[in-house]
């Protein structure tokens, strides 16, 4: 295991980036402590692959080093660097039975026969391939096959870390959630380091003790599944994170009150202070599950026209307009929402100020 440390890294795949946009990852720097869990998230194009990659020793960064338990490792090879890594698509030996495929990375380092069943077999009960050890790889399921590829990444117990990278994307999305808690209970039992790269938020924020967003080449914000919900640092962070993502209102400030659309907006006290303290655009940031859908005009109360309402069983999405901003509430199933017209809440303490993007501290 290994603490893994990235220093002012940056990357460029052209031969002489001159800008900010000529560079595929814009100043990384990051630590991820021994034996964490941890995710890269974001959408495809954001760097995510490009940076695992930089990390495990198959692409060397534009500028900055890559440091594994304050050793620079930034010009080693993957094979120096004690790290597996597991791929989207499963790399095995179709000719090789199972048993065999997980004890190839053991007999490749000359662990004796003994430790290498012992460790096959405690491997293969984690991940229930015991009754399919003498099968050839070859027949099986494409989710076996995975949990194979996963088996020869963990089977290793000394390695600095497992390097994910989108390994369920072919998987059956029924199995995903089987896969997902094997993998958490593997990382509760064997304490390794791992980083796994996903563009899909919920196997990030079911897996990862802390999840870094990515956007643009940058990490916008490392945080719990709790904070990036709660407190995104950016708007892109807010729209990414949660089903549907959070609000965004354009607005102005005046005193205690944000104006959108020729309404005002009340605010605590604390974020109007923060707020005149900055310039920019500013936007409020509201989640559609804070945000309170009435049938009646009240205090605070902003009337709003009701665009459409998804049935989702338990809650319904209801999308409203405001001006000429489309908002989205989350209700719950027993709580009546208006056909037509709908009277809005925002309750001040779940109301978030950004000015150009982000988050006003």
């Amino acid at each position: 295991m290994a603490r893994i440390e990235l220093n002012e890294v940056a990357h460029s795949y052209l031969p002489k980036p001159r800008t900010d946009s000529d560079y595929a990852l814009k100043r990384i720097h990051n630590v991820w402590e021994d034996g964490a869990a941890c995710a890269l998230l974001g959408p495809s194009g954001c760097g995510k692959t490009t940076l695992l990659n930089i990390v495990s020793g198959l692409l060397g960064p534009s500028k900055g080093r890559v440091l594994y338990d304050g050793k620079d490792v930034t010009a080693l090879p993957p094979e120096k660097r004690n790290i597996a890594q597991v791929f989207q698509f499963p790399v095995l030996y179709d000719t090789m039975s199972v048993y065999n495929n997980l004890a190839f990375p053991l007999r490749n380092r000359g662990v004796n026969e003994t430790q290498v069943r012992e460790r096959v077999l405690e491997i293969a009960d984690i991940l229930d391939l015991t009754d399919f050890l003498k099968k050839r790889a070859a027949g099986l399921a494409a989710d076996a096959k995975q949990k194979i590829s996963l088996g020869r990444g963990l089977v290793r117990s000394d390695v600095a870390a497992i390097l994910f990278d989108e390994p369920l994307t072919v998987i059956d999305p029924q199995l995903k959630w089987h896969l997902r808690r094997k993998l958490k209970e593997i990382h509760e039992k064997l304490k390794l380091t791992f980083i796994y790269v996903t563009h899909d938020q919920v196997e990030a924020l079911t897996f990862a003790d802390q999840v870094a967003v990515m956007y643009e080449g940058e990490m916008v914000q490392i945080g719990s599944p709790q904070e990036l919900f709660e407190n995104p640092q950016h708007r892109f962070v807010g729209y990414f994170i949660g089903s549907p993502g959070m609000n965004f209102l354009k607005c102005t400030l005046d005193g205690n009150h944000a104006r959108v659309n020729g309404t005002d907006i009340k605010l605590d006290a604390a974020t109007a202070e923060k707020g005149r303290n900055k310039k920019g655009n500013f936007e409020l940031g509201i989640r559609p599950m804070y945000l309170g859908v009435h049938t009646e005009p009240g205090d605070n109360r902003v009337k709003a026209a009701v665009r459409m309402i998804e049935d989702q069983g338990s809650n319904k999405i209801v999308t409203l307009k405001l001006g000429n901003s489309t908002l989205k509430a989350s209700v719950f199933e027993d709580r009546p929402v208006p056909e037509k017209t709908a009277y809005l809440s925002f309750p001040p303490e779940w109301i978030r100020l950004f000015a150009d993007g982000w988050l006003i501290k």
